[in-house]
């Protein structure tokens, strides 16, 4: 679908398209075989447009009268979507090509319902557009914030689970997914900028300064995120080895009480025929109670000296 804006907004057909007037459009891959020529755009670029998803490579082209972008999206639903854009004087052409919950086509039609028409300009509806793209995930940093926060909270607490470590490796997986999501938009935003076939209005390109401010923090956000991550899984090393200490202590302790009692049965089962407490008629209960004295003995030592 098409959209001419003028006086006001319409949705024309392709053969309406006037390239003095600013047109928006949507098309599927398949409808860019028909159309894309027609509007001058390089068949490789065409082709590229056509790449299934195992294959699929982000990048920036930027040829004589256009831009070409092929650009991974992640949806609300945390899917990728694919797309790419060409973006030349008057006109932006977005090409949806995975699209797993619509979300490409209806943030098209709510960025064409967005802006009045009198400040519509092609700088602003590539930014507006990208820009709605991103608010899909907008609550991202936030809720990886909060787990983040909630495992901190159990390594504390002394609560982390067997699982702890998967679940955190697939929270820094997906900061680490949403950091190369931001860089690869702020490529293709730093590439218009630049402007270097001029197909954009400088006078418009606050807007792309401002959507790489966002970007810019997001980033951040990730960077921090990240950082978050990392001390997280250092405290809970740390909490694995200072529990593995208190198990080493404990047995330890246990050791030390009961070694002599190795000592007391080493000694008395050697049988010496001139041993006093061999033939003796109380010999067995004395060795009892003098074992039991040395354990006894030593676990009051053992809590004064407070090793457990």
């Amino acid at each position: 679908m098409f959209f001419e804006i003028d006086n006001d907004v319409k949705e024309i057909t392709f053969t309406e398209i006037d390239r003095e007037k600013l047109t928006i459009g949507c098309v599927t891959a398949k409808e860019l075989l028909e159309y894309g020529p027609a509007l001058g755009f390089n068949e490789d670029t065409v082709s590229q447009s056509q790449t299934a998803k195992f294959f699929f490579r982000s990048g920036i082209e930027v040829h004589s009268f256009y831009t070409f972008a092929k650009l991974t999206i992640v949806n609300s639903n945390d899917e990728e979507d694919y797309i790419s854009l060409y973006i030349r004087e008057n006109l932006l052409l977005i090409v949806d090509i995975i699209d797993k919950d619509d979300s490409t086509i209806n943030t098209f039609l709510n960025v064409v319902k967005k802006y009045p028409v009198e400040k519509i300009n092609i700088s602003r509806i590539v930014v507006g557009f990208i820009d709605a793209l991103l608010s899909d995930t907008a609550k991202v940093p936030e809720q990886l914030q909060n787990r983040l926060t909630g495992m901190e909270e159990s390594v504390l607490n002394g609560t982390a689970d067997g699982k702890f470590t998967a679940r955190l490796f697939a929270i820094k997986k997906k900061i680490l997914r949403y950091y190369n999501y931001y860089g690869q938009i702020a490529d293709f935003a730093l590439t218009i900028q630049a402007n270097e076939n001029d197909v954009l209005d400088d006078e418009n390109m606050i807007f792309v300064s401002n959507l790489l401010g966002k970007l810019s923090r997001l980033s951040d956000n990730m960077n921090l995120l990240s950082s978050t991550a990392d001390h997280i899984q250092d405290a809970y090393t740390a909490f694995l080895d200072l529990n593995m200490n208190n198990s080493m202590k404990f047995f330890t302790v246990i050791t030390t009480i009961f070694f002599p009692l190795t000592i007391i049965v080493g000694w008395y089962g050697m049988n010496f025929h001139n041993m006093p407490e061999l033939y003796w008629k109380y010999g067995y209960l004395y060795v009892i109670l003098l074992s039991v004295a040395v354990v006894l003995a030593l676990v009051w030592i053992g809590k004064k000296k407070k090793w457990f």
